[in-house]
C-alpha cells in the first residue's frame, strides 16, 4: 500500500510543531483515523474533541493499536512526552488541511452527493459502479458532517481514479463549507424534502441550502438533481449563480433529462427503463431493493456514471450487483394479523 502522507507533509500542511524526539525524515502514514479502536497499523490518529468525547484521552491507546503519529492540540502536547505527536492549533482544522492537500494533489474524478434522503444509498450505488471502472475511494457509513467529510477526504489516496463523498447538513451554510473542501466534478442531489425543516423558516430554505452544492463544483462541472422535487425554482436560482456548471435532472417526470419509465418489480428486484436525453441512451436497469425511490436513486447513479464517461451497459451490470448497507433497504412482509 502506498503512503498517504509523509511526516514532513503533515507538518507542512497543518503548520504543526513536531515533538523534540520525533524523527521526521522517512516517516509516513498510510491512513488517517479519529477512532483509536478501529484504526489500522501505520495510521495518523487525529485527537479531535467531540460533544461526548475527547480524542486526547485515547492517544496512548491509538499508539498501542498501531498508530505511528498523532495530531494533538499544541497546548496538550507536553502530556505525550516520548510519543510521536505533532501539535497544532486545532486538530480538526489540521485534519481539514490534510483533506485539502489530498484533494489538491488528486487527479481523481470527484463526486459529491447530498439530499434530504437517499444520499448514503446513492453514494453506495455510485461507488459500486465506479469501482468496476477504476480505483475508487468512497466515504464509509454516513460520514458526511464537519468531521466526517474532511476525514474521508484526508484518506483519498494519490492513486485514486474516482472519489465519492457524501455531504450532509443541519443548517444553512454547512453544505457550502464542505463542498468547497471536496470540489467535485459532479454533484448529485438525491431529494429535497422536509428533513431539518425545523432549522429553517420554510421548506424553500431547505432547497436553497441544498443548492449550496453549486458553490464548490469545479468549473465545467455537472450537477444532477432529482427533478421530481417541487423546488426546482430554488435549484435554478443556485444554478444561475454558476453558469459555468451544467444542470441535468433525473426522475419519473417527462421533462427530466434522465427519464424513468416502466417501473416494475421482477424477482424481488426493482426494474425500470432510463432514457438519457443527452447521448440518446435507453437502458433497462435494476436495483436489488424494490421501491420507486430506489429506482430513482439508481437512475441518478447511472446518470453520474454516464456523465463521468463510464460505459452505461457496464454501469447497469455493476448497479445490479449493488448491495445496501446494514439496516438500509430492508423489506419486511407482514401477515394480516400484523406479525412478520
Amino acid at each position: 500500500m502506498d503512503a498517504l502522507f509523509t511526516f514532513e507533509e503533515i507538518i507542512s500542511a497543518t503548520g504543526g510543531s513536531a515533538c523534540d524526539d520525533l524523527v521526521v525524515d522517512g516517516g509516513a502514514v498510510f491512513s488517517v483515523s479519529i477512532d483509536s479502536r478501529t484504526l489500522e497499523k501505520g495510521a495518523l490518529f487525529v485527537a479531535i474533541a467531540g460533544d461526548s468525547f475527547d480524542g486526547h484521552d485515547f492517544v496512548r491507546r491509538a499508539f498501542e493499536n498501531g498508530a505511528v503519529l498523532a495530531l494533538v492540540d499544541q497546548n496538550r502536547a507536553n502530556s505525550f512526552i516520548g510519543l510521536p505527536v505533532v501539535g497544532v492549533d486545532d486538530p480538526l482544522e489540521g485534519m481539514e488541511k490534510l483533506g485539502q492537500m489530498a484533494r489538491a494533489r488528486s487527479k481523481a474524478r470527484i463526486v459529491a452527493i447530498t439530499g434530504s434522503a437517499g444520499k448514503t444509498t446513492t453514494k453506495g450505488m455510485v461507488a459500486r459502479i465506479l469501482q468496476d471502472a477504476g480505483k475508487t475511494h468512497a466515504s464509509i457509513k454516513s460520514y458526511n458532517n464537519h468531521w466526517g467529510v474532511p476525514l474521508m477526504l484526508a484518506n483519498l489516496p494519490p492513486s485514486a481514479e474516482f472519489g465519492v463523498f457524501e455531504i450532509g447538513m443541519n443548517h444553512a451554510g454547512e453544505i457550502e463549507r464542505l463542498v468547497r473542501q471536496v470540489r467535485p466534478h459532479l454533484a448529485l442531489i438525491t431529494s429535497i424534502g422536509m428533513a431539518h425543516v425545523g432549522n429553517f423558516d420554510r421548506p424553500e430554505g431547505v432547497a436553497a441550502a441544498k443548492g449550496e452544492i453549486f458553490c464548490g463544483v469545479e468549473p465545467d462541472g455537472i450537477v444532477l438533481v432529482n427533478g421530481d422535487n417541487g423546488f426546482m425554482d430554488q435549484i435554478g436560482q443556485a444554478h444561475a449563480a454558476r453558469p459555468d456548471v451544467d444542470l441535468f435532472s433525473f426522475g419519473f417526470g417527462a421533462d427530466n433529462d434522465i427519464r424513468i419509465s416502466d417501473y416494475r418489480v421482477d424477482d424481488a428486484m426493482a426494474r425500470a427503463m432510463a432514457r438519457i436525453r443527452f447521448g440518446k441512451v435507453l437502458v433497462d436497469f435494476g436495483v436489488v431493493v424494490p421501491g420507486r425511490h430506489m429506482v430513482s436513486n439508481g437512475a441518478g447513479a447511472l446518470g453520474a456514471a454516464h456523465y463521468l464517461g463510464v460505459n452505461v451497459v457496464e454501469a447497469v451490470a455493476s448497479l445490479a450487483r449493488f448491495e445496501t448497507e446494514d439496516g438500509r433497504g430492508l423489506v419486511y412482509r407482514f401477515r394480516e394479523n400484523g406479525q412478520q
